[in-house]
């Protein structure tokens, strides 16, 4: 009998790469980046999405620092595409950092869904962003009133998929592993680390890549958490 509905965040609810594309295409023309040699917006975007989602994954896993993933998204993305060191924008990831936790683009149906599950069952958050991003996505979203409790890495620690933070989450909300469920977009950090700490979860794939056989559900769009719950 679930009673408790754990979310992550980023790639989730709030739509991360719609967000980041809107703050870069911002940043493409603020930084004139086609003057500096990089004659295509999408090419850059695309690059830096591999790189950042790459470096995430070896966060997620504790390889690799806040400071390293910030210091180094980047400055891969401007090396790969031709950029001398000495000529990447030294302000340019902050302003990225500044300027993207403001965009409120969240996945299609997000609140309605939010909205129905929370008459039914108590709804958290855990997620290993970054703790200021993560309370400014939530506040200009207007997520805050649907969850009772935010729970971020950073605060506790470590990082999805340790079982300490699945752990420090339920112990959080008096919750029970048997009455709660994980729903998020990361095979490892997400599902694999729930189903490890043993709580059941549902992999959130809106891109419909393969599931592994080792996760037992998923959901190609939020709208069908309604059908299932």
């Amino acid at each position: 009998m679930i009673k408790h509905i754990f979310f992550d965040l980023d790639h989730t609810i709030w739509d991360f790469d719609k967000n980041a594309q809107e703050t870069l295409t911002e940043l493409y023309t603020a930084y004139e980046l086609a003057q500096l040699g990089l004659s295509s917006c999408d090419d850059f975007i695309a690059t830096y999405t591999a790189n950042n989602h790459s470096l995430w994954m070896e966060y997620h896993l504790g390889n690799i620092s806040k400071e390293t993933l910030r210091a180094e998204r980047f400055s891969r993305t401007f090396i790969e595409l031709g950029i001398q060191p000495e000529l990447i924008p030294v302000q340019f990831e902050d302003d990225y950092v500044r300027m993207t936790p403001i965009k409120t683009n969240l996945f299609e149906g997000s609140k309605r869904v939010l909205a129905y599950l929370q008459e039914k069952y108590t709804l958290h958050i855990i997620s290993n962003g970054f703790k200021e991003s993560t309370l400014m996505k939530m506040d200009r979203s207007g997520l805050n009133p649907y969850f009772a409790n935010v729970v971020i890495s950073e605060d506790v620690g470590v990082n999805k998929p340790n079982k300490a933070i699945f752990e420090y989450a339920l112990d959080k909300a008096k919750a029970l592993k048997q009455e709660s469920i994980m729903i998020g977009d990361s095979i490892e950090a997400d599902i694999r680390g729930a189903q490890d700490f043993g709580m059941k979860a549902i992999f959130f794939n809106p891109l419909k890549k393969e599931k592994p056989a080792d996760v037992a559900q998923q959901i190609h769009h939020l709208e069908e958490l309604i059908t299932l719950f």
